[in-house]
């Protein structure tokens, strides 16, 4: 499902808090490590580790420009896209990672 699958999405450090935008070919995976403080820089520093929001495409191509599009956009815009589809601000890692687990797609932790 989130095994290869573009995806762009949004972090936050809390509700209406300091955003960041990215991209990736797993979200699962790539979400656990901004959790985990693997990702130096940005999140890692101002501790930017809940999904807000997140959405997925066919291609790398358009993923990149999606993600360029927002990031170009103003604060209230993206704070409206989050509340357009997660009004109460939910950190949606933990439901993807049970699916993915569900379908074998990735192991948070080893066997």
């Amino acid at each position: 499902m989130f095994d290869r699958q573009p995806c762009v999405y949004i972090l936050a450090s809390n509700e209406r808090g300091t955003l960041y935008v990215g991209i990736t070919s797993n979200l699962v995976k790539r979400i656990w490590e901004h959790k985990n403080n693997l990702v130096d820089g940005f999140t890692k520093k101002y501790r930017v580790h809940k999904l807000v929001w997140f959405e997925q495409h066919q291609t790398m191509i358009t993923t990149i420009e999606r993600e360029k599009a927002i990031k170009e956009w103003k604060r209230a815009w993206k704070l409206e896209l989050i509340e357009t589809l997660n009004p109460s601000w939910k950190d949606l890692f933990q439901d993807l990672s049970e699916k993915s687990e569900e379908q074998n797609e990735f192991r948070l932790a080893p066997e």
